[in-house]
């Protein structure tokens, strides 16, 4: 048992029992290495990461590899979804040297934290022009000793390349029309028209970008926008990346076509898109688009919930394959013609090879296919599809799971929150709504401190010993926000604002610009700040939309300057490289259409409220904030929103009044005429 015994962290968990003497990031691991004079190891990787576990297999867990690692090295081992400062740095400094990145990221550093030699994953043997690892090892060893000023100078050139690279994009304007247009025509350019999604293999599910063109389409009637997002949902619910039996959306697919996934399931992947498709649901009614947002929050619930109420973070791609005892990626999920026919007798069993696009030469490896739907499948009742399915989930639910990574991680837990808020109101189910409070009440008791300051992650109700960063902030405000949109209840506002108020006072440059981790976090070689939305939103877009939303909500403007000045990178950024900044161009379209401030007056259990709200809720104005409840007199007694201050019913009737730009339309009583104020399309 090494240093990583005791840890919160699954990830490093699963490296505790390595011969490898493993260190936690920490003061502790470089004072070591200055005392001994080595260089440090240091390897990045997350509970789900296929290649981790491959590594690990292969080198971490054989005694050779391991006993020349701890005579040479000290072994510093990170969980990046714990520590994504460190993981953002250090990534950094491996894409400008190679051109690439990923995981497992292996970088060595000398005793003063600065890197000097990079990599990602190496084989135990040389293979297709790697190094084997111990050839690495035995490489950097050698420089160390016998070139110790080369190694010196390279690290120090390195570290000023980093810190020549700060951002300046908080004095840019802010973006209009124009960059939100120009960041349409530059999905339009990278758009496959074929197979939706954007870009070649592998093809990942772009969520951001998803959102922000149905808040294009909402705004300005683009049917261009309207139908890419409509298209690539499709595509993806009837690919291989969309679990057929279970729901929830794998990582990403190795194809073009969405065929053939990464299994890895993500609780952000899954929060993002479920938020997606009850968006496109809400947009165009769709029954295909409800099934899925229903579906994948279902399996949020039942996969991935935990029992203090939480949601955990990821679901290994890798399981144990039945009657071989190995580990294989997708094992879980594939099947064969005789497997079907097994559970489900002949007749069905050819039944769901063909709906589910099974064939005898496989779809994946080893003559299995991934489960699919075609477009050109047969046309099957609804009954006995659903009984095919029930009975295939069932039989799978008996083969050996992958495993859970339990670390709940605050700012996906926001996005969960807003997910399952969403879903549960839109299609009238108050248990996914309890759900969202559930989570929402672990990150107040066990993440938030006195101060409000958040913790990154917990465990089995145990708080982690690190730090928020701006992701968490931005995220859990957004998922308070949401709640509160949909509850009716303050209390979710005020924990939103201590938040915001955070951001602005503790990761806030002086030109507006928001750094990714806090004036006094820990001090790494660099401070990280990075715009760009990839798997997620970056904390930067983030934290601006909840500022926006906090200010909408408030009539702060301290926070909606905040906003604004945070995005000026979505003018710089959003017509040359929009897939990479999704996040920040939906925040846009909700900072140009207002957002629109939506207040219902009215007493929580008159029908005719709660059909208001209903209506404010189902409207696709980007961004709308909704309050809800009791008027608020004019010295802030009597309701917990400052929209509904001195708002009055009308004929003594539920009222709802909708505002933006200063300006407020004519209250109304009728849900038909506050749906034409929100631009509502009526499922």
């Amino acid at each position: 048992m090494n240093r990583l015994a005791g840890v919160t962290s699954p990830y490093l968990l699963q490296h505790a029992e390595n011969p490898v003497d493993w260190w936690p990031w920490g003061p502790e691991a470089f004072e070591e290495a200055e005392r001994r004079d080595v260089p440090v190891l240091l390897s990045v990787g997350y509970s789900a990461c296929h290649w981790c576990h491959v590594m690990a297999h292969e080198s971490f867990e054989d005694e050779l590899t391991a006993a020349y690692m701890n005579e040479h090295f000290v072994n510093i081992k990170v969980d990046r979804e714990e520590r994504p400062d460190v993981d953002a740095v250090y990534m950094e400094a491996v894409q400008a040297a190679t051109g690439q990145g990923g995981w497992p990221m292996t970088v060595f550093l000398t005793p003063d934290a600065e890197p000097f030699y990079f990599g990602t994953y190496f084989p135990p043997e040389p293979r297709h022009g790697m190094p084997s690892f111990m050839q690495v090892l035995e490489g950097v060893r050698g420089a160390w000793v016998g070139r110790r000023g080369e190694v010196a100078e390279v690290a120090q050139r390195i570290v000023r390349d980093l810190a020549g690279r700060q951002l300046d994009y908080g004095k840019a304007g802010l973006p209009g029309g124009e960059e939100l247009g120009q960041a349409l025509l530059g999905l339009t350019r990278e758009y496959d028209a074929v197979r939706g999604g954007f870009g070649g293999a592998p093809k990942f599910p772009p969520s951001m970008a998803l959102e922000f063109l149905l808040r294009h389409h909402a705004r300005t009637g683009s049917e261009g926008a309207l139908q890419m997002a409509a298209d690539t949902c499709e595509a993806m619910a009837r690919g291989g990346i969309y679990d057929q039996l279970g729901g929830g959306f794998a990582r990403y697919s190795v194809d073009r076509e969405w065929v053939v996934p990464h299994f890895e399931k993500m609780l952000y992947d899954n929060a993002l898109l479920c938020r997606v498709y009850a968006h496109l649901w809400r947009a165009t009614g769709s029954d295909l688009a409800r099934r899925v947002a229903l579906e994948t929050a279902d399996f949020m619930v039942r996969e991935l919930r935990t029992e203090q109420g939480g949601f955990a973070s990821a679901l290994d791609a890798d399981s144990e394959e039945e009657g071989s005892g190995r580990h294989v990626e997708g094992a879980y999920y594939a099947w064969t013609p005789g497997q079907l026919a097994d559970v489900l007798g002949e007749a069905d069993g050819e039944l769901a090879a063909a709906y589910f696009g099974v064939t005898e030469e496989g779809t994946f490896e080893h003559g299995k296919s991934v489960l699919q739907l075609p477009q050109d499948g047969p046309v099957v009742e609804a009954d006995r599809i659903a009984s095919v399915k029930a009975r295939l989930l069932a039989a799978r639910g008996a083969r050996p799971a992958p495993g859970r990574d339990d670390k709940v991680v605050a700012a996906w837990n926001g996005l969960a929150i807003a997910a399952l808020a969403e879903c549960g109101a839109f299609f009238e189910r108050p248990d996914l709504v309890e759900r969202a409070i559930e989570a929402a009440d672990l990150l107040v008791r066990v993440h938030m401190d006195g101060m409000a300051r958040l913790a990154r992650t917990s465990k089995d109700g145990r708080v982690g010993a690190n730090a928020g960063v701006l992701e968490d902030y931005g995220d859990v405000a957004e998922g308070f926000l949401t709640l509160a949109s949909v509850t009716g209840e303050g209390v979710w506002l005020e924990f939103a604002g201590f938040l915001v108020d955070l951001v602005m006072a503790r990761f806030t440059a002086e030109d507006g610009s928001l750094y990714d981790t806090a004036h006094d976090a820990e001090r790494l070689i660099r401070r990280p700040q990075d715009p760009t939305d990839t798997a997620a939103p970056s904390g930067w877009t983030a934290a601006a939309g909840a500022l926006l939303s906090y200010a909408a909500h408030t009539g702060s403007r301290p926070h909606r300057e905040a906003a604004e000045r945070a995005l000026g990178v979505v003018q710089a950024l959003g017509p040359r490289a929009p897939r990479f900044i999704g996040h920040g161009l939906a925040v846009a379209e909700a900072l140009v259409d207002g957002p629109r401030e939506v207040a219902v007056v009215g007493h929580p259990e008159d029908p005719a409220t709660a059909a208001l709200h209903r209506t404010a809720l189902l409207g696709t104005a980007p961004g709308a904030v909704v309050a809800v409840g009791l008027p608020r007199a004019e010295d802030g007694s009597g309701g917990e929103f400052p929209l509904l201050a001195e708002r009055t019913l009308v004929r003594d009737l539920p009222t709802a009044y909708v505002c933006r730009h200063f300006v407020c339309a004519r209250p109304t009583t009728e849900p038909v005429e506050l749906a034409e104020q929100l631009g509502v399309v009526r499922p």
